[in-house]
């Protein structure tokens, strides 16, 4: 089976992605902060990481 390499650069924004969407989804399920800047926030972050995945997806599947 032949393995294709991901630089670190590629590897770091696949982690920053899940760190995004994790984060988001967390704060929308919390309750430490007050719940509109809550809301705020976790759909920003979720929505950031969600469109971020798909260039990186789409990267990593052109690679393979």
């Amino acid at each position: 089976m032949k393995t294709k390499k991901l630089k670190v650069p590629t590897i770091a924004a696949i982690a920053a992605t899940r760190g995004m969407l994790g984060l988001g989804a967390g704060l929308l399920l919390s309750g430490r902060l007050p719940k509109e800047r809550r809301r705020w926030v976790g759909w920003t972050l979720l929505g950031v990481g969600v469109a971020s995945t798909i260039p990186l997806a789409a990267l990593v599947l052109r690679r393979g």
